[in-house]
């Protein structure tokens, strides 16, 4: 029989307040296998050894210290093969954005991807980023093996995925460049896990930290699991958690079978 396996992926933005938050209650209620965590703003002598009961932590922070950095946190149910940190690009792999994970069944890379901020001043950066994930992709792809990709991509694809499509047309996160590198991922084959599942408007994934825009659900859809089609025969849902508290993003769960 297969066996039932939960992925999530969360930007946690900042590991040290969300601990203080419920990160290890919500763990261990969801009973987690792999935990995908983004901008965790910490290494790991500066949180502890994280030492939750039946997890293994495994680290890549920025060379910049309380910025951005991502974490896989691994049931000891899951035999992990390797753990490997960055995509052999030093101006991206110093900001902690990229780990990737295999086990006998499955290769999964954690992903955070920067943001191109206000007056785009990072965003050809971001593209750089993208491209340079294409081609890492590819080689992970040339593998053979089942392939997935998680994490805050910090992009909303389609007019669906955030509340407000018109007003943001120019603005970072939904600009024409970087929705076009989502139609890339899904021409390389990747489907977009909860989209497969879920064709319904106001679901996402970050809210604005003003007073009530969480409240009032004005968000946007910036976090993802994209699998190959080799992953997707496995994967038996997909879904988001908006009512889990800790950071300005939620999680996504993903379910599968293997």
């Amino acid at each position: 029989m297969p066996t039932p396996l939960r992925l999530a992926s969360w930007n946690v933005n900042g590991i040290r307040s969300c601990l203080k938050q419920g990160f290890e209650d919500w763990l261990a209620t969801e009973r987690i296998d792999i935990a995908c965590l983004q901008e965790v703003k910490a290494a790991q002598d500066v949180v502890g050894p994280l030492a939750l009961k039946g997890y293994t932590a495994y680290w890549n922070p920025a060379e910049k210290a309380g910025y951005s950095g991502t974490a896989f946190v691994v049931s000891e149910r899951v035999t992990v093969q390797n753990v490997t940190h960055g995509m052999g690009v030093p101006e991206i792999d110093r900001e902690g954005r990229v780990q990737t994970l295999e086990t006998a069944n499955f290769i999964l890379v954690n992903i955070y991807a920067p943001h191109s901020q206000r007056e785009l001043a990072r965003l050809g950066y971001k593209l750089d980023f993208c491209k340079a994930l294409n081609g890492y992709l590819k080689c992970l792809q040339a593998k053979g093996k089942p392939l997935v990709f998680t994490g805050d991509l910090n992009v909303a694809h389609k007019e669906i995925d955030l509340a407000n499509p018109k007003a943001n047309k120019n603005n970072a996160g939904f600009l024409p460049q970087e929705r076009a590198w989502m139609d890339e991922l899904e021409g390389m084959g990747f489907t977009d896990a909860f989209r497969h599942h879920c064709s319904e408007p106001g679901h996402y994934t970050w809210w604005s930290q003003r007073v009530g825009v969480r409240e009032k659900n004005i968000g946007w859809r910036i976090d993802y699991f994209m699998a190959d089609s080799l992953f997707m025969k496995h994967v038996t849902g997909c879904h988001l958690q908006p009512q889990q508290r800790g950071s300005d993003h939620c999680p996504v769960i993903l379910e599968t079978a293997f």
